[in-house]
């Protein structure tokens, strides 16, 4: 695997690229995982948490994940790496510059992302790098869920 130091911008623009890498592994978003999700956001909405009403009032057919549950759920969908960054001795979250939420996530559906690298640049700070993440259903070729995160490195 191909090592870049953190701080070198020049070589990391190699790595910068329109294209997204492989698939994640899946992650089973369950009605359990969607109900704990809402105990612990306090977002107990019914095309949440009712599935008997969502038979009938939802137009999905059932219960969806919130979407900020599809959001977290990226941690846990895990990736191998293309290359390795060295040298810095810390990472810090800057914030995203882009979250939408393009489809629904269904209860029992499984769900996968690909990543991209999308802009690294030289700040005050460290080195920017801005990463553009779509999760998907698997088996859905549009994405239900795109964000861009901005991590600092140090």
């Amino acid at each position: 695997m191909k090592q870049y130091r953190f701080d070198d911008v020049e070589a990391l623009q190699e790595l910068v690229t329109d294209q997204f890498g492989p698939w994640s592994s899946e992650v089973e978003v369950s009605q359990d995982l969607i109900n704990r999700f809402a105990d612990l956001s306090g977002d107990d909405y019914w095309i949440h948490t009712d599935p008997e009403r969502c038979k009938t009032q939802s137009p999905f057919g059932t219960t969806i994940a919130h979407g900020f549950l599809s959001l977290i759920l990226i941690t846990r969908m895990k990736h191998e790496p293309s290359y390795e960054l060295i040298g810095y001795n810390n990472i810090l979250n800057y914030g995203s510059d882009k979250l939408r939420f393009t489809g629904a996530v269904t209860s029992g559906s499984r769900i996968h992302a690909r990543n991209r690298l999308k802009a690294v640049e030289a700040t005050p700070k460290g080195t920017r790098f801005t990463i553009e993440t779509n999760v998907h259903v698997v088996g859905q070729e549009r994405p239900a869920l795109i964000y861009e995160v901005v991590a600092i490195y140090m």
